[in-house]
């Protein structure tokens, strides 16, 4: 082998020293804002109420965020009362103050004189205010249909005396604050509340961070979006942000659907997106379940799918699905024969996608690796040309649980584009942010970044509504090299590779990101990536085992029948 001339020994080591630095991005934290800011200032006062209350977190939650969507309503309902009655001043057919119909035609709620957050606030201690405050938010239920049985009504649970310290405290929420600065607010509570829950806290929020990155990334500016599991709405309420970011009415581009197996998560779905001034299709509790359900006759019909469903689900009933199997049903491929749910999920967020829609969600690291049967399913769907985005994410990014996961992303109308043999990797695992010492996010500039690698995979011009400047320097460090006047995307070790089909199907038709991705110089393979690696051949033997334990049974048969013959 002839040697390597020194300019270009130099450029390799320079390429592997700025993939090492690269690819790893910890934004500095921002606790003293955080610290400083009126979210966590009404967060510490109402846990310390919690904790004088006696209540369980999960008792304690939904009264509380009742009264922040209360004080939110009547902070519109007041601008719109004050426009009615500045009309009636000047109109000859009379002041429209008390009619509902006056509210609801510009999106507003309407509230009697006696469901008004400031009459609950000046009511005396000595009054029953929980049963005021029940009788409140029943009153808001009537006169509001969208809203029947969404609002909490156990405010007999705490003392007048908290109660009025509560409604205090959350009337320092400013009636100046915008619309978007209520939902935030709403959100934080969201949040907090599922970290202090604990595990169950995970079954209704996504960390505001993921869900972001999915909508930078499925783009979704006007349409019918769907979540089959949507928790508390975080997906929906995103996609709107989104879409408000870019000079937008949410509520004109948007149709939202969603279903939640959850009563109470449902009625929390529909109160976030009351609170943002949204409102959507969302099928909650009784007996409805996404495996077996399908209350939007999805299939092909949705121009986007988010989702973060629940990972590895066991003993679901397969025999009730095999009427759902095929080309153009709810689950193409066929089923998986493992017990586990998540090809079941893959295949729901891909079947409701119409001709050109985009999904995106969030899966376990297994699946992008799972054998046997798994395998199968995963190789015919990639071989439809939809699977367009895979993203790996570091640990800790979740409230309830500390492993990886990977973020999907599917394009239908990729397929008759110059990617459709291709598949977009990305290694997000050592960008992030540390929250505290449990727990990571991203940085907007972080979010911005990964979005844009992909617009530039893609051959879109790049958006820095979401990180501005600093992404934008990123991406220009990385994809502008020797001061090129623009960014172009190009495979980068440890960051992103573009795989063809020929590459996946030499990997055994892998959707892992560091099959490909490769790894920087300096890192080493991950302990995450170890236990994903082994829980996915421990599957694999499961799996194995099983089929061997039938061959085994129908050996025995057969040689009983030609024994007995």
């Amino acid at each position: 082998m002839p040697p390597i001339a020194p300019v270009q020994a130099l450029q390799t080591i320079q390429q592997n020293i700025k993939a090492h630095f690269l690819m790893l991005w910890i934004a500095p934290t921002e606790k003293d804002t955080a610290n400083a800011s009126l979210e966590k200032r009404l967060w510490d006062a109402a846990d310390q109420f919690r904790a004088n209350s006696g209540l369980k977190a999960q008792e304690y939650s939904g009264p509380i965020l009742g009264l922040i969507f209360l004080r939110f309503a009547h902070v519109r309902f007041a601008l719109q009362y004050d426009q009615l009655a500045q009309a009636a001043s000047s109109s000859r057919r009379g002041s429209r103050v008390d009619e509902p119909a006056a509210y609801h035609a510009t999106g507003t709620l309407y509230l009697a004189p006696e469901a008004r957050f400031d009459h609950l606030l000046n009511l005396p201690e000595v009054a029953d205010i929980g049963a005021r405050v029940n009788a409140a938010m029943r009153d808001i239920e009537r006169h509001n249909p969208q809203l029947a049985g969404v609002l909490p009504k156990t405010y007999n649970l705490f003392t007048s005396t908290l109660l009025k310290a509560l409604l205090k405290k959350i009337s320092a929420i400013p009636a100046t604050l915008d619309f978007d600065a209520f939902g935030r607010i709403y959100e934080y509570f969201l949040g907090a509340f599922a970290m202090s829950e604990g595990q169950g806290g995970g079954e209704f929020y996504t960390p505001a961070s993921i869900v972001k990155l999915l909508t930078e990334i499925i783009e979704p500016f006007h349409g019918y979006v769907l979540d089959p599991a949507c928790g508390s709405g975080g997906m929906f309420v995103q996609s709107a942000r989104f879409v408000a970011e870019h000079q937008r009415n949410p509520a004109d581009e948007l149709s939202i659907c969603g279903v939640e197996k959850t009563d109470e998560t449902g009625r929390l779905c529909r109160l976030n997106l009351a609170v943002h001034g949204l409102e959507g299709e969302i099928k909650h509790g009784g007996n409805i379940n996404s495996y077996y359900d399908d209350p939007h006759n999805a299939t092909g019909r949705f121009d986007f799918v988010l989702a973060n469903p629940p990972f590895n689900v066991n003993a679901v009933d397969k025999e009730r699905l095999k009427d759902m199997v095929g080309a153009g049903r709810r689950f193409p491929f066929g089923l998986p024969r493992t017990d586990n749910a998540n090809y079941l999920w893959i295949q729901l967020f891909y079947s409701a996608l119409n001709a050109r829609g985009r999904a995106g969600f969030v899966m376990a690291n297994s699946a992008s690796d799972a054998r046997a049967s798994e395998q199968e399913l995963r190789q015919q769907l990639i071989a439809t040309r939809a699977v367009d985005v895979m993203i790996a994410v570091g640990p800790n990014m979740f409230y309830t649980v500390t492993l990886p996961c990977t973020l999907w992303f599917f394009d239908k109308g990729k397929a008759k584009t110059n990617r459709a043999d291709t598949v977009l990797f990305i290694d997000a695992r050592h960008i992030y942010r540390q929250i505290d010492r449990a727990h990571r996010d991203w940085s907007p500039a972080q979010i911005g970044f990964i979005a844009n690698i992909v617009r530039l995979y893609r051959g879109e011009a790049p958006d820095f509504t979401q990180g501005g400047e600093e992404a934008q320097a990123k991406i220009n460090e990385i994809f502008a090299p020797d001061g090129a006047a623009t960014p172009t995307y190009a495979d980068t070790l440890g960051l992103c590779k573009a795989a063809t089909l020929a590459e996946i199907e030499a990997q055994g038709w892998s959707l892992n990101p560091g099959r490909y991705v490769g790894v920087a110089a300096g890192e080493e393979i991950s302990d995450e990536d170890f236990k994903e690696q082994l829980q996915a051949l421990n599957e694999e033997l499961q799996t194995l085992n099983a089929q061997a334990r039938e061959l085994e049974q129908t050996i025995a048969a057969n040689v009983a029948g030609i024994l007995g013959a």
